[in-house]
């Protein structure tokens, strides 16, 4: 028996365990530890899993850390520290020991230091997008730098820091198509992978060189599924990359898109598959039965089992196993005693 421990953030004030079992196929709600409001995003310290970060995603924004204890359970927050605007909706660990957190709504973050130990927070310098609209969504560690993907501004900016831990300065940014709305990325090498939530499209391209450029969008896919309900409005989520392995042969790309109109798929949203080489390609729509998928992440060896779930209805959280080498989805197991969720991690 195989067993994996799960954290899930979400619009509560709490942040819920789930216990999945590889061979049963089972997925049971565990507990559930409080928190600051609205935990919409968690992540892990990238070599540390005992540590937890976790945003507030409120107009008073902030960020705190955990420590994780058996079957999940949390203690704290011990260390918070303010975003410096209003609702960051994204925070990740920089292999530096610094945390970017992005606040959506101010058009602006941080990349907040660590002092002795990664649990406690130093101060840094407030960054500001300069955009007549800006809604940074992410931030991606790429070599020295970071890229945020601005949803408002539709561009990619190119963050390095500047002198020391916690004062980062815009070098440049990377244009995306307008009106697209950049949402989440993935790199692979000197490969930019962008998620596009206003046009609900999918883009690749190479990543010019620092410290600006631009290049050419070499593919360009619609992740909208087929037939679509009437008066549907797509937003698109979130993307994940997995590399090859003994088991899955091939890279892929998974995204998942969101209908926020008045009348629900009854198959649910749909997440995409795409074939990464020899190039971008598509590859099929494995619907969910979720409403607005928000949230998900891979897990177990080589990466299996997917994790997802909606950020709205009453659909809870689902478990899905890659099969046929990573080129579809099977939904295996399903936990409805909390109606959303929206990230996800696995210890």
């Amino acid at each position: 028996m195989v067993n994996f421990t799960i954290l899930a953030g979400g619009y509560t004030s709490f942040i819920a365990a789930y216990l999945f079992n590889s061979d049963t196929s089972s997925l049971t709600y565990l507990n559930q530890s409080p928190t600051g409001a609205n935990p919409s995003w968690i992540t892990s310290h990238p070599t540390n899993k005992s540590i937890l970060y976790a945003v507030n995603e409120n107009a008073q924004g902030a960020l705190q850390s955990f420590t994780i204890g058996s079957q999940g359970i949390l203690s704290g927050p011990i260390g918070q520290a303010s975003s410096g605007g209003d609702s960051p909706a994204f925070a990740g660990p920089l292999s530096t020991g610094q945390i970017a957190i992005m606040n959506y709504n101010s058009g602006n973050g941080l990349i907040i230091p660590t002092t002795t130990d990664p649990l406690h927070f130093a101060s840094a310098n407030l960054i500001q997008f300069p955009a007549a609209v800006s809604h940074p969504h992410m931030a991606l560690q790429h070599g020295s730098e970071v890229l945020i993907p601005d949803l408002g501004a539709d561009k990619v900016w190119r963050l390095v820091e500047d002198g020391s831990p916690g004062n980062w300065r815009i070098q440049g940014f990377i244009t995306q198509p307008q009106g697209s709305g950049p949402r989440h990325i993935a790199t692979r090498g000197n490969t930019l992978y962008t998620l596009h939530e206003l046009s609900s499209t999918l883009t690749q391209q190479a990543i010019p060189p620092a410290p600006n450029g631009t290049s050419t969008i070499v593919a360009n896919f619609s992740i909208i599924p087929p037939n679509p309900p009437p008066q549907a409005e797509w937003h698109a989520g979130e993307i994940l990359l997995t590399e090859a392995s003994p088991k899955f042969r091939q890279p892929f790309i998974y995204v998942s898109n969101r209908n926020t109109g008045p009348v629900v798929d009854p198959q649910g949203d749909a997440i995409a598959i795409f074939e990464i080489e020899p190039k971008l390609k598509f590859v099929k729509h494995v619907y969910t039965g979720l409403d607005q998928i928000r949230g998900m992440e891979f897990g177990g060896p080589e990466n299996e089992f997917l994790i997802a779930s909606g950020v709205a209805g009453d659909a809870g959280v689902i478990m899905l196993r890659r099969i046929n080498g990573g080129a579809d989805l099977e939904i295996i197991a399903k936990d409805t005693v909390l109606p959303t969720r929206t990230s996800f991690v696995w210890l």
